[in-house]
């Protein structure tokens, strides 16, 4: 196995950490200073670094659902996060003719034999049989929240082509055209992201469980939905698009509107970094991560507001429009917020009548303005009134199979929650149908 791996170019680069490096390393310590006639002590030290191995090996096959034989899921998912520029280019606009071309399907044929690599030899001289098990594991079937579905499915797919492909060449194309249609490493295999870092240390790593939310699941607001889905159609097809700010009530949807628009978008290429307030002095190194890959980004702030003492919106300026450097086109701002004008205003905002501290008061109201004038478009989730509410309850029960109350029974009961339950929202509605379905 060493000796295969040694000979690999593109995909030399696989990390020191790396379960494969360090599998091959054990044999090959095993086959040059002991093998077969090493005595019980050495071959158990071999086996329990081996354990090891295979124990962080089910440790990944539990994180993305990998099942069957987690052997080949495991190198399927080696090529299918490895980032290098021959996957990158691949990303972008699938295979090219060129020299490293060459050197492309000779790593394949690599992994091929890996595919197919016999570890009878090596269990029977140690008396074990991991391997064999792993070759044909069936897993406890779990929910999908439980792991990352979207890269489960993808890097199990991905593993049954190369698996029953016939030659190097036919890797060579399963491999490229998996690039070219989904792509490369965390970015290409993942929805949304968070940060975690500062500046030089600043590392975006992948959220694996996502909220599988569409915007046929938002009862009402319309229009609302219209608007957000024409921009973000607009941005992921490549043309001119707005960052937009979502305002409004609490629990109408806007936070549900954003994420339902990553998962009707993910397929075309759309991505999302969530952002919190006190991470934006980073921004600017998260767009600089960003900024060459084959993907559209939105940068997501949810619940987004600052106080009169609160500077962080200086940073957000600055990115939007205002700095030296141009935000690339592949990265808008999408924001939540339950204020319209995002910074906290006082009534002495508004008057130029009196001299204290601020001599000019509407500069101060201009600041404070300037920052959602840069979001061009915003739109208003507002609060349903009773009749829109009592729809949007009536949709909702109707989804649940055990729900039987008559539209008169159901507005009644809806009617006493929601006057004891924060008031009238898209929110406090399904909080109620969850209620009423679990005592049902």
């Amino acid at each position: 196995m060493y000796r295969l791996i040694s000979k690999l170019v593109i995909y030399k680069n696989l990390g020191k950490d790396c379960l494969l490096l360090r599998l091959a390393e054990v044999i090959k310590e095993y086959d040059s200073n002991c093998g077969a006639d090493a005595d019980v002590f050495e071959k158990e030290e071999v086996i329990s670094r081996i354990y090891t191995l295979i124990h962080e090996l089910l440790e990944l096959a539990t994180e993305y659902g990998f099942n069957k034989n987690l052997w080949h899921n495991y190198l399927a998912y080696l090529l299918a996060t490895a980032e290098n520029p021959f996957s990158m280019t691949c990303e972008k606009a699938g295979a090219r003719e060129g020299s490293v071309n060459q050197f492309a399907r000779n790593d394949f044929k690599i992994f091929k034999a890996l595919f197919d690599y016999d570890f009878s030899t090596l269990e029977s001289s140690l008396g074990i049989n991991c391997f064999s098990v792993i070759s044909d594991y069936q897993a406890i079937e779990k929910s999908s929240s439980r792991y990352n579905k979207s890269v489960s499915e993808k890097v199990r797919m991905l593993s049954d082509l190369i698996n029953n492909a016939r030659d190097d060449e036919e890797i060579f194309v399963h491999v490229t055209d998996f690039y070219r249609d989904y792509g490369v490493g965390a970015f290409g295999l993942n929805k949304a992201f968070r940060i975690k870092g500062h500046q030089e240390d600043l590392e975006i790593f992948p959220i694996t469980n996502t909220q599988e939310v569409l915007l046929s699941d938002l009862v009402g607001y319309e229009l609302q939905k219209k608007k957000l889905v024409d921009n973000t159609r607009a941005f992921v097809e490549g043309k001119k698009a707005n960052n937009v700010l979502l305002f409004g009530d609490s629990g109408t949807g806007k936070s549900t509107s954003v994420k339902a628009i990553l998962n009707e978008y993910y397929k075309d290429g759309l991505r999302m970094v969530e952002i919190y307030k006190h991470q934006f002095e980073d921004l600017s190194a998260v767009i600089a991560k960003v900024k060459n890959r084959n993907y559209k980004f939105i940068i997501y702030m949810d619940d987004l507001s600052f106080e009169e003492f609160e500077i962080e919106y200086k940073y957000l300026k600055a990115v939007i429009e205002g700095g030296l450097e141009t935000k690339p086109d592949n990265v808008l701002i999408y924001a939540t917020s339950n204020r319209r004008h995002l910074i906290r205003e006082t009534w002495d905002d508004r008057s130029d009548m009196e001299v204290t501290e601020e001599l000019h008061r509407s500069d101060t109201m201009q600041e404070k303005l300037s920052l959602v004038a840069r979001f061009g478009v915003t739109i208003n989730f507002s609060a349903p009134v009773k009749k829109e509410f009592m729809e949007i309850v009536r949709s909702l029960a109707r989804r649940h199979d055990n729900i039987t109350l008559t539209d008169e029974e159901l507005y009644a009961e809806a009617n006493k929650w929601e006057l004891s339950h924060g008031g009238m929202s898209g929110r406090t509605a399904q909080q109620f149908i969850n209620y009423l379905a679990g005592q049902l």
